[in-house]
């Protein structure tokens, strides 16, 4: 009993709300469709339980299933850890190094983010999933990450019970010209009689199976790919945009500074090491991070200050050099741009070539910003927010005000 509490905590009985939700709802009834689906033409079509390789397949859906569900309700309702209301470094003195935030009364700690939704500073805070209804961070990134691994692999086991139940239950009935090719039928010969007969319901069910077991390998497994990419640089999405507006900002300013991402361990091993652990339980306590030899503990905190402190930094302008429809996944702006889509309930905002954007974070394909819907000035302006595809935007020349400025003012700021 202990081990199952200390598998699913819940702060308390509200976090079930969690499940009523499109995201959870879509997502558990895809695997519930995927898995049950998969096990009844297994069983009645396929490969029968009577024999070996049926029960050893049987045994391996079930477990893919359990894994899967496993993760995935850890990754929701452990969630990813906030930072305690009023919390504050245990030096007065390191406050300087810290954004304040009003609304959880507290300090934010290194890496972590105020999220909306949740309504509360997330520690290492990667993004919002709408799938889990919760943020994705400290506590939940390796239960996260891991789900993003087994549902792609259990889709491509279910996919090929489903293709291969349908090809042996079709194989006396239609003719294709496949008496040419050499496939082991004996599957098919084992119960030439099932107890229900796969009739035009079960085939319709099972291709929609199908669809959906392969839909979901592509878009999770592009997915993971992600995740492990930023896993392995020790970052996450978010840091990644500060890190480009950095370098953004010494390259403009002319500084001799070179801005080094302090918690990349220098080694890919080290920085997996930072959220896979043997014990289930990442490494720190979400508030202080181990940082490379010459850098500092608040080295990125002290990056955001600048950038929040520099007006051209904080937001920068693009062009739309390119139409874009405002479609969640726009198929005509690249297969990368079609699945890399941010998984999030932010929305998209529709874009007319010529039209200017205030970006203010961003991922390697996508963009989020304020689309300026009066160009005349910049501040106190009404916008539209959102995300779009970042193929569909260049970055503007330095805006006037900037550009006007004294030599010797930009090598000093």
């Amino acid at each position: 009993m202990g081990t199952f509490c200390s598998v699913i905590k819940f702060e308390n009985l509200q976090e079930l709300k969690r499940l009523c939700h499109w995201g959870p709802i879509i997502a558990l009834g895809v695997i519930a469709i995927c898995s049950t689906m998969a096990m009844i033409d297994s069983v009645l079509w396929y490969w029968p339980l009577h024999t070996t390789g049926g029960s050893v397949n049987f045994i391996m859906l079930i477990n893919w299933t359990v894994m899967i569900l496993y993760n995935y309700f850890n990754a929701m309702f452990i969630g990813p850890g906030f930072v305690p209301l009023g919390w504050k470094p245990e030096n007065s003195q390191d406050s300087m190094y810290l954004q304040y935030c009003k609304v959880c009364q507290a300090y934010k700690a290194p890496r972590s983010h105020h999220c909306r939704k949740c309504n509360r500073c997330v520690m290492k805070m990667d993004h919002h999933c709408p799938w889990i209804n919760n943020c994705c961070g400290y506590q939940n990134h390796a239960s996260f990450t891991l789900f993003l691994l087994l549902a792609p692999l259990g889709c491509i086991h279910a996919a090929f019970i489903f293709v291969m139940t349908m090809y042996t239950q079709l194989y006396n009935r239609l003719s294709f010209g496949w008496n040419t090719v050499k496939i082991d039928m004996s599957a098919a010969r084992r119960d030439p009689l099932p107890v229900i007969p796969f009739g035009l319901a079960a085939f319709a069910a099972t291709l929609f199976a199908l669809g959906l077991a392969l839909g979901t390998t592509i878009a999770v497994g592009m997915l993971f790919f992600i995740q492990m990419k930023i896993i392995l640089r020790n970052k996450t999405s978010i840091e990644s945009w500060i890190e480009e507006k950095a370098k953004d900002r010494i390259q403009y300013y002319q500084l001799d500074d070179v801005f080094v991402f302090p918690y990349d361990m220098g080694s890919r091993w080290k920085n997996f090491k930072q959220v896979f652990t043997w014990s289930g339980v990442p490494e720190g306590d979400g508030l202080a991070w181990p940082v490379r030899e010459g850098c500092h503990q608040y080295s990125l905190t002290i990056e955001q200050l600048k950038q929040k402190a520099d007006k051209r930094i904080r937001s920068v302008r693009y062009k739309v050099i390119e139409d874009y429809s405002g479609a969640c996944c726009p198929l005509n702006k690249g297969i990368k741009t079609f699945f890399t889509s941010p998984c999030t309930e932010e929305p998209r905002i529709r874009l007319q070539k010529g039209e200017f954007i205030l970006a203010t974070r961003g991922l390697r394909y996508w963009l989020y910003g304020d689309k300026i819907l009066d160009d005349a000035s910049v501040e106190g302006v009404s916008r539209i927010r959102g995300w779009f595809p970042r193929n569909c935007v260049e970055k503007c020349p330095c805006d006037a005000e900037t550009d006007q400025a004294p030599e010797g003012e930009k090598k000093n700021r």
